[in-house]
């Protein structure tokens, strides 16, 4: 199939989550709120996880992708080379299929595609005729930054980035145009394009920054946490993406947000259902042990190999009245690390 389409997974809550400025590597944590004595929690109920990988890895422009569905993002009419990369997989047979862009063979298992020039999602499949395997790029065509107009895009206000900071807080090329319907698409195998999506109001047609290399992450950290014997299938997003205009509306002060740049997410593991993080630690309550616990996941792998390029900020949350503990994670280039 060009596309697989889930149903998009229901956030919970409202974040506050926060980040550090691009020359700090530590932040102490703001006074929190008073919290009312942590719940006693039900068993966590499981369901079957799998990786969801195929056994060759396709290069697509700078990214390297083994899952079977992942999202790739574009600008109109760009020229992406698209290569199942050497000593993956079979030897020879790949298939390049896309019912839009220009496809030109390069050589076997190796062509371009040209991005159409209307943005939108345009679902690109590799196909491995000898294994009988395929991966899915849900590409999207995104909206050029340019195209914004003092801080809104098509009626949607976005707000201004900041120029002129370093290499690490350069202006996103483009916003993916999210309309109606959408929030289901697979952005990989266990996350959807809702997932991430700015909890600003306004639309019907809403647009988010994303990056790839939080998706990966995302992915990994999930395996992990199931190794280590708490099964689930996706982490809930107290919040992703969220536009300068967003940010400030909620009382953050920063303007250099990696929420902003589309590669963080301040998330929990709620595999029964009940709104909050599940009972990590098996202490049998709701506490920020629970964050504490997923915390150390994400330090534990920082110089592991599946975790190669994805330094980036951790930042830990106690439960308040508003929502439960949760841990801040992002891609942004350079450790950080804050929180309770």
């Amino acid at each position: 199939m060009f596309w697989q389409i889930f149903l998009s997974f229901m956030l919970h809550a409202t974040s506050f989550g926060g980040d550090v400025g691009p020359n700090s590597v530590a932040y102490a944590s703001a006074s929190v709120p008073a919290v009312s004595p942590a719940p006693t929690v039900d068993s966590i109920s499981v369901a079957v996880y799998g990786e969801q990988r195929v056994p060759f890895q396709v290069r697509f422009g700078d990214e390297i992708n083994a899952y079977d569905v992942m999202a790739m993002f574009v600008l109109p009419n760009e020229l992406v080379p698209v290569s199942v990369e050497p000593g993956s997989g079979s030897a020879s047979g790949y298939q390049l299929v896309a019912a839009s862009g220009a496809i030109n063979t390069v050589r076997d298992g190796a062509w371009t595609w040209v991005a159409p020039s209307k943005p939108g999602l345009y679902p690109v499949e590799i196909q491995d005729p000898a294994s009988g395997q395929s991966m899915t790029l849900n590409v999207f065509v995104m909206v050029p930054y340019a195209n914004m107009r003092r801080g809104v895009l098509n009626g949607y206000r976005i707000g201004n980035y900041p120029k002129g900071k370093s290499q690490f807080y350069s202006r996103p090329p483009g916003f993916i145009e999210v309309s109606p319907g959408m929030e289901g698409v697979q952005v990989s195998p266990h996350f959807t394009l809702g997932q991430f999506i700015c909890k600003q109001a306004g639309g019907p047609t809403k647009y988010l920054v994303l990056r790839e290399p939080l998706l990966v992450k995302l992915e990994e950290l999930l395996a992990e946490v199931n190794d280590r014997g708490r099964e689930a299938h996706t982490f809930q997003l107290l919040s992703a993406y969220r536009t300068p205009n967003y940010n400030r509306a909620i009382g953050n002060v920063t303007t250099l947000s990696r929420h902003h740049y589309g590669d963080a997410a301040d998330i929990y593991v709620d595999n029964d259902g009940d709104g909050r993080m599940d009972d990590l630690n098996g202490d049998g309550r709701h506490t920020l042990a629970d964050a504490h616990w997923l915390g150390a996941i994400v330090n534990s792998t920082q110089d592991e190999p599946e975790f190669d390029g994805l330094t980036g900020g951790l930042g830990m949350y106690r439960p308040t009245g508003s929502h439960g503990a949760f841990v801040h994670v992002d891609v942004r280039g350079f450790g950080a690390r804050w929180g309770a």
